[in-house]
């Protein structure tokens, strides 16, 4: 054989050889990306649901989404029940929130209690706002603010505010973010919207 005949078999069969390697790799990233989106998505309705996460490791989280939650769509939109230990009903439903904030899409979960009408927690887990001013929606600081708060009455979605802070809080808003107004705006928009488009559902689970 030729010596450039031999150069050009020897570049053919690395050529080969490094896209099978990389196609494999390829293979097993794409396997594990899948895997971390979603466990990310369990980790984030569990923090939705008000758990405090901070302490569990991946497989607490796991076993906890396992033991308590599951996804109900018989009603045509994604919902998410929490069951306790023991009990055969849920005793609280969560469903995805998302909407336009000031960079970015924001993406979420907000959980209600039994009576359909509280809020029990929320979460953010994909956004690409502002680091130290519209990223703070994901801080525990600004989240926390959400539990206790009422996200419907009588069936009805409330006009829920997020409000410049130093306003005077009500029972349906909260402070809203020094600095960025308009992602604090973004979230008050996405909770009006999802929490109408999901008023009718929960009227027919409580049988209004």
């Amino acid at each position: 054989m030729r010596e450039d005949t031999r150069t050009i078999v020897f570049a053919a069969v690395v050529c080969v050889t490094c896209s099978l390697l990389l196609s494999g790799t390829a293979a097993g990233l794409k396997s594990r990306q899948e895997a971390n989106q979603a466990f990310d998505v369990k980790r984030n309705i569990v923090k939705a649901f008000g758990i405090d996460i901070s302490a569990m490791d991946r497989p607490g989280i796991e076993d906890t989404y396992a033991a308590h939650v599951a996804e109900d769509m018989d009603g045509g939109l994604p919902i998410f029940t929490w069951t306790e230990d023991g009990s055969e009903e849920p005793s609280k439903y969560a469903f995805p929130i998302s909407g336009k904030g000031l960079w970015s899409m924001l993406y979420g979960y907000l959980s209600l209690e039994a009576d359909l009408e509280t809020i029990a927690g929320i979460s953010f887990y994909k956004h690409g706002e502002t680091p130290g001013l519209g990223a703070e929606i994901e801080k525990p600081w600004f989240l926390s603010q959400f539990a206790g708060k009422k996200l419907y009455e009588d069936g009805e979605a409330v006009d829920f505010l997020v409000v410049k802070p130093g306003t005077p809080l009500t029972d349906t808003s909260v402070d809203g973010i020094s600095g960025a107004t308009l992602t604090g705006k973004g979230v008050q928009a996405l909770l009006q919207k999802d929490a109408a488009a999901y008023a009718e559902y929960f009227k027919s689970i409580k049988g209004n």
